[in-house]
Formats: structure tokens, C-alpha cells, sequence
């Protein structure tokens, strides 16, 4: 009995220790301070409010439950500095030129005179200048989406070419999709004041960082380990990555060359249409991974939100596709997608922009570690 007491008080004892082990090696939490100080180290040195960016950094980061570490820290830095260099609206060359272009656009799908427009532009907007001399004068998008959303409300013609479409989709320091902002306030609350409006917050710092934060870290992307094909989905979309891996899978088990983009179904497409190039592929394994046309497209459909990689045919496909290779295949590969918009003026790719912010992320982790 006095043995068994001995033993227990000694295990007691280790147990005790152990806990105070672990007590003594767990660093204790950080105060709001020392993050933002440690945010604002690893910013630019030339950036003059460098404290404003990292307070609101630090709530950003508490606000969407997602730890403040060296590696989150960095990638919202690095895709920061490489969409606006620090500016929460930034300026737009030839925006003007732009705006006109896409009005005038709108008017030709909607049959509209080209004359009737430039009438309507000549009219006088709500302080005083006429349209067409405020879209002259304007330098950002924020700018442009408040005097789209008013030449909306208030020209005739303007409900008919763009009600509903705000042609101004993305902006902020992140250069965030503002559909995507919409969507995530929806399911998420956004958890700050809203001075205007919340296509507005998307153009202020805070704002702009809390939904570019969101989209570039706040979902599960269990199919790649490296931050780099973070910063190609948040160029190309989320599953972007790991969609083109299983494209690449789907040309190894198939035997044909797919376009990696990370679309496994015709965009649009739905019901009896055709299949695109990678449904194709896929079909015509059909007997291999024992689905029939109706289920491989219903797999397919599901691979543009989360869990794909979990399912049936997913992982059909990589079994075929790695017994042929004879190897283990990537889960994650950088989209080839070719960047088009009015705003870019040479030819662009998603991996260029993923490679681009992955070396700022780099310096950024290196900064930190020293």
C-alpha cells in the first residue's frame, strides 16, 4: 500500500511538473502594442503612417479571428505593397479614358445612340460640374464608383446603361473584387462602422484590409502548404491552385493537354451544355473511375467551393493519373492564366503576379527573422 501511495505521489508530482513545463515554455499572449509595433517593423521604412496601417492591420487580424503571426503579417504585406504600394485609393492612369470607354460600351450592347450619351454627360451632376468634367478630373477608383453610382441614381439614361453594374469591381490597398466583399459581408458581418456605404469601405484603409485579409486567409486551402498559391488564388479565385492540379491530373490520366486555369466547367454552364476541355477529359475516363456523365459533371460543378479534394472523383482521378506517372503528383500548381483588364497596359499572368508577391512575402519573413 505504501509502494502504490509512493507511486501514485510520484506520478502526481510529474504530472505537476509537466503541466509547469509546459506553463514555463508557453510564451505569454502579446498586448495589442507590441503587435502593432511588431506590424509596423516589418513594413516599408519610407511609409510615414506606418502606426496607422498597423493598428488597423491588428484589429483587421482580431476582428477575423486570425493570428497575427510572421507568415499572415507578411502576406497581407506583400500583397499590399504590390497592388498599391501603401495607398488605400490609390491613383489609376488613364482612368478617365477608361470610364468613357466602358460607358460607351454599355451604351452599344444596349442600343443606345453614342450621341444620346454625350448629351447626357454634358448634363450637370450634383455639385455643379457637368459629368463628363467629373470623370475628367477623376484619378481614383473611388472616385469613379461614387460618380457611377450617382450618374445612376440620378440620369435617366444612366438607370438604363448601368443599373446594377458599377463598373469599378475591384479597389483598395489590396485591390480587393467588391462582389467578393458583398458576399463575404453577408456571411460574415463586417465588424467595423460603416461611414457611407460598404462598396465605399472597400476604398478605406481599414476596409481594404479587412476584406483583402479576408479573401487572401480567411478560408481553409488545405492543398498547399506555401503561401505562393494563396497569392494566385486571391489573384485567379479561390481553389484556383488547387483546381489547375487536378487539370494537371486530368491531362496525366488522359493523356491530353489541358489550359491549367483552374475552370473545371465551362463558365455559365449548367444542365445539357457542353463540356468544356477538362470535362472532356475527364468523360473520357469515365470507365476507368466507374462515374457516368451526370455525376463526373456534378463532381466537377463542386470544385468551385471547398472540400473538392475530398471527393470521389478527385480522388479517382489522382490514383489513375499518378499509377501512370509512376509518382506522387502536386496538389496545388500555379494557374496559366493571362490577366485582362483595362487597367493593365502589358501582358500579365497569374503566376507572374503570385511569383511577384511571393519575393516581397520572402523579404518580409527574412526582415522578420533578423
Amino acid at each position: 500500500m505504501r509502494a502504490w501511495r509512493s507511486g501514485m505521489l510520484a506520478s502526481a508530482v510529474a504530472v505537476l511538473a509537466g503541466c509547469a513545463g509546459d506553463t514555463l515554455q508557453r510564451p505569454p499572449p502579446r498586448s495589442t502594442e507590441a503587435i502593432e509595433a511588431e506590424i509596423a517593423a516589418l513594413m516599408p521604412a519610407t511609409l510615414a503612417n506606418r502606426a496607422a496601417w498597423a493598428s488597423d492591420l491588428q484589429l483587421v487580424l482580431a476582428a477575423l479571428k486570425i493570428e497575427p503571426s510572421d507568415a499572415n503579417v507578411c502576406a497581407v504585406l506583400a500583397v499590399t505593397e504590390q497592388e498599391s504600394t501603401f495607398r488605400a485609393d490609390p491613383a489609376v492612369p488613364n482612368l478617365a479614358k477608361i470610364s468613357r470607354d466602358e460607358i460607351f460600351k454599355r451604351a452599344d450592347d444596349a442600343g443606345v445612340p453614342a450621341l444620346a450619351v454625350r448629351l447626357a454627360l454634358q448634363l450637370n451632376s450634383p455639385d455643379g460640374r457637368s459629368w463628363d468634367d467629373r470623370i475628367d478630373a477623376v484619378k481614383t477608383e473611388r472616385e469613379l464608383s461614387v460618380i457611377y453610382e450617382q450618374f445612376i441614381d440620378q440620369v435617366p439614361l444612366g438607370k438604363r446603361l448601368l443599373a446594377g453594374y458599377n463598373p469599378v469591381r475591384t479597389g483598395g490597398p489590396m485591390q480587393v473584387s467588391i462582389a467578393y466583399a458583398q458576399a463575404h459581408a453577408r456571411a460574415k458581418p463586417y465588424p467595423f462602422p460603416v461611414r457611407e456605404s460598404l462598396r465605399n469601405e472597400i476604398f478605406t484603409r481599414r476596409g481594404g484590409l479587412y476584406f483583402g485579409t479576408a479573401h487572401l486567409l480567411d478560408y481553409a486551402a488545405p492543398y498547399g502548404n506555401e503561401m505562393i498559391y494563396r497569392f494566385a488564388d486571391f489573384n485567379a479565385g479561390h481553389y484556383a491552385s488547387r483546381n489547375a492540379a487536378f487539370q494537371q491530373a486530368v491531362g496525366v490520366a488522359s493523356g491530353r493537354t489541358l489550359d491549367l486555369d483552374g475552370d473545371l466547367v465551362l463558365p455559365g454552364t449548367g444542365g445539357n451544355s457542353p463540356p468544356g476541355q477538362t470535362e472532356a477529359a475527364v468523360r473520357s475516363l469515365a470507365g476507368s473511375l466507374g462515374l457516368d456523365a451526370r455525376e463526373i459533371r456534378r463532381e466537377l460543378e463542386r470544385g468551385e467551393g471547398p472540400g473538392f479534394e475530398r471527393d470521389a472523383l478527385y480522388n479517382k482521378v489522382f490514383a489513375l493519373a499518378e499509377q501512370r506517372a509512376g509518382k506522387r503528383l502536386a496538389r496545388a500548381v500555379l494557374p496559366h492564366i493571362v490577366l485582362h483588364s483595362p487597367k493593365i497596359t502589358r501582358q500579365l499572368t497569374t503566376e507572374w503576379f503570385a511569383r511577384r508577391v511571393d519575393e516581397r512575402y520572402q523579404r518580409c519573413l527574412r526582415k522578420a527573422a533578423s
